[in-house]
């Protein structure tokens, strides 16, 4: 047992170092690691925390523990959260620290809070710093994601992130902070007002982005937007204006798993339609103090841009609306018919300069016999790469790719550089194995890669165009006519 409890003293140092437990404290965390473990008694070691990181330490107790034949080694996940919900603050401490570093500065605040859940091996950052990431000459950002499984039927997706029984409702209810029975000890959150209601901040354990967290409401109620919601989310830049914040689409297939429960997505990176710009030139005569464009963007958005929040809420509402009203046939857009409403915006906010810049992003989730999965959506020929839906950071031009790809695609530029024929076992690659071997006569490792990730970014951009409700900025513009806007020559 020495072993065991020698990481168990590293541990406990490590939390007064870096998690801020104090010497007052430090038995009773002691003991409830020890009682977490199934350790029945102790001798203490000496042991001290030598700078290495939490997962290094955490490591070597889940293997002392093993070798030891404790028990609580059988479930390394669950053991790992336990004993750091033990050793880190309560929620009223990180609140309250969080509180004041947000009455000096906002960006020391969320620094601090991102800092912390690391510390506290909440957010797992060094196994997101190992998913591979590049910026694509097209301005997308594209990532491959390693640490979560793939949910290619968005009824596996939506049911991954329920919880069965009464209790928390699902998994972003507040009630999941220090609960053990999902392996939430360490979360830690922080309360927010956003529409004079009573809302909260997290950050997500496996991010897409710099310090990606989410904004809850503490009320389970459904996700949907209107015009509260777009009010909410410019007091959210409000009270941080070196993030965005953005909300999904409130329908499956265009939106986030966890509809149920009203909640925004945000954090610390500008992020691709963020830098689209106007590719045609909007006004409205009942909001002459608004300034409106379709942008340049595969997918079909707008961008409304004011410093008065309430006025840019009225004209954002007026959007929505006609937008959520509309159907064209033609184009195979239709708002609602008997299997329910079909169409939603995403709309997503920075604070700049120029004021509060609110995207909407057009999406619509009918599907037909061609596109069971979505008119709207991904097309079966890309669905190798991508089938997963389209939510919210994708269609701002963030693609986050599954896991499979990166031995996938490794397998390819090895075919590719020796020169031979795709394997059966690849045969979903046909197209994209085509595509590449058109890039050049013959390739080396180096030139392989370079072409993978260029095929890669070209097939997201398409993927993005799929999701496209109108084909070109000029017929977003034309709708947006119905809407009451003009054009700005």
């Amino acid at each position: 047992m020495k072993e065991v409890f020698e990481a168990v003293d590293r541990l406990v140092s490590y939390a007064r170092a870096k998690l801020g437990l104090p010497a007052r404290n430090e038995a009773y965390a002691r003991n409830t690691v020890l009682g977490i473990i199934g350790a029945e008694w102790y001798e203490e070691t000496g042991a001290v925390y030598g700078g290495e990181s939490v997962s290094a330490l955490l490591s070597a107790l889940t293997a002392a523990c093993k070798a030891a034949g404790l028990p609580a080694a059988d479930d390394p996940e669950r053991l790992c959260d336990g004993v750091m919900g033990a050793l880190m603050l309560p929620p009223d401490r990180v609140e309250a620290a969080f509180a004041a570093h947000l009455a000096h500065d906002a960006a020391e605040a969320t620094a601090w809070l991102y800092d912390y859940s690391v510390r506290a091996d909440y957010v797992k950052k060094e196994k997101l710093d190992q998913n591979p990431r590049f910026t694509a000459e097209n301005g997308l950002i594209i990532t491959i994601n390693k640490a979560k499984p793939e949910f290619r039927d968005p009824k596996k997706a939506a049911s991954g992130n329920s919880v069965k029984g009464g209790y928390p409702k699902c998994t972003i209810c507040r009630e999941n902070e220090g609960f053990f029975g999902r392996n939430k000890r360490t979360l830690r959150t922080v309360s927010l007002t956003l529409g004079g209601e009573a809302w909260f901040w997290q950050y997500s354990p496996y991010g897409y982005f710099h310090e990606h967290g989410i904004a809850v409401n503490q009320k389970h109620v459904p996700m949907h937007v209107d015009r509260a919601t777009f009010v909410r989310l410019m007091q959210f830049v409000d009270l941080f204006p070196h993030y965005f914040i953005g909300c999904n689409a409130a329908l499956p297939r265009i939106g986030g798993s966890v509809l149920a429960h009203d909640h925004f997505q945000g954090g610390g990176e500008i992020l691709p339609l963020h830098r689209a710009p106007f590719a045609v030139r909007l006004s409205h005569p009942d909001y002459p103090d608004v300034q409106a464009g379709v942008l340049d963007w595969k997918g079909s958005a707008v961008r409304l841009i004011c410093k008065d929040a309430e006025r840019l809420a009225d004209a954002c509402e007026r959007v929505r609306a006609a937008w959520c009203s509309y159907s064209d046939p033609a184009r195979g857009i239709i708002a609602e018919d008997a299997d329910g409403v079909h169409s939603a915006v995403s709309p997503t906010v920075v604070k700049t300069e120029r004021g509060y810049e609110m995207n909407i992003i057009f999406r619509n989730n009918i599907t037909s016999e061609r596109y069971p999965d979505g008119v709207f959506h991904a097309h079966p020929e890309f669905h190798v790469i991508k089938k997963e839906s389209i939510g919210l950071i994708e269609a701002q031009g963030l693609f986050i790719l599954p896991g499979r790809l990166e031995g996938e695609l490794a397998a390819i530029e090895a075919v590719l550089v020796a020169g031979g024929e795709l394997p059966a076992e690849l045969k979903d690659y046909a197209m994209i194995f085509s595509e590449l071997k058109a890039m050049a006569p013959s390739f080396t490792k180096k030139t392989a890669h370079e072409a993978v990730k260029r095929e890669l970014a070209s097939v997201c951009e398409r993927i993005l165009a799929n999701t496209a409700v109108f084909a070109t900025p000029a017929e977003t513009a034309e709708f947006m006519q119905k809407a009451g806007f003009t054009y700005v020559e």
